[in-house]
């Protein structure tokens, strides 16, 4: 999937419209390749910036691989 398809917008309207605290991203990387990006590095930090206009706190980010492992960015000390 491209990362120009993630609309922060989009994102805060789903948080505004449920009256979400706080939210925990979720994508996946079918190929397996649990290595974070830079695009997913920069989204994540933009989406967090965004929400907290709302009182809304990004939890983690999670990246799923196709062979079942993921990456935490809280675990990764990402975010």
């Amino acid at each position: 999937p491209s990362h120009d398809r993630v609309d922060v917008k989009i994102i805060a309207k789903y948080i505004v419209d449920s009256l979400a605290s706080a939210v925990i991203l979720v994508h996946n990387h079918p190929s397996g390749n649990l290595k974070a990006s830079e695009q997913d590095i920069n989204i994540t930090k933009k989406v967090s910036v965004a929400i907290k206009n709302f009182d809304c706190q990004l939890l983690d980010h999670i990246i799923v691989g196709g062979n079942g492992g993921y990456l935490s960015f809280i675990d990764e000390g990402l975010l």
